[in-house]
């Protein structure tokens, strides 16, 4: 089992400040081509931007859990553990308010002030990212206690995590 020491911390907060700025890195290639096409006129940039975040963040807490801040911090885990529950819940309900909105509306509410020509390449865009991350997210945070649990066991039975 490896013991945190402080040039690990500091190793640990770079790891993370470097994450966290591929994540800003991607959610801004993510959204720049509906950004430069609708502009300020698309209602689902901040949640567009939680699915990317969220998506990305939690997977990488999946499959890298030995290095992060994250590892050594039993308290914190449990406490993430419990806090997944509801947030399980307002991600499927935001999924389902992007369908819902788009089968009342239709392509027209989003996509309407782009020509005809470029309306439909967007909205299948739109459509297919915000499927992908708001999807992936859900999933990597229904599996997210999932592994907590699991290294809580582990750490908890002497095994390394």
């Amino acid at each position: 089992m490896t013991t945190t020491t402080p040039s690990n911390k500091g190793i640990y907060a770079r790891l993370e400040l470097i994450w966290w700025l591929i994540t800003a890195i991607a959610i801004a290639l993510v959204l720049l081509p509906i950004y430069s096409s609708l502009g300020q006129n698309f209602p689902f940039y901040t949640v567009n931007i939680v699915f990317i975040a969220g998506f990305i963040t939690l997977t990488r807490y999946l499959f890298l859990l030995k290095h992060t801040f994250l590892a050594e911090r039993t308290y914190l885990k449990l406490a993430l553990m419990f806090l997944s529950v509801p947030a399980i819940f307002l991600l499927v309900q935001e999924v389902n308010l992007f369908q819902v909105y788009v089968d009342e509306n239709g392509t027209e509410a989003l996509v309407g002030s782009l020509p005809r020509d470029r309306q439909l390449p967007m909205m299948a865009y739109i459509r297919n990212e915000m499927v992908l991350f708001g999807v992936g997210c859900t999933i990597a945070a229904i599996a997210f206690p999932l592994r907590m649990v699991m290294s809580l066991w582990r750490r908890y039975n002497g095994k390394p995590d």
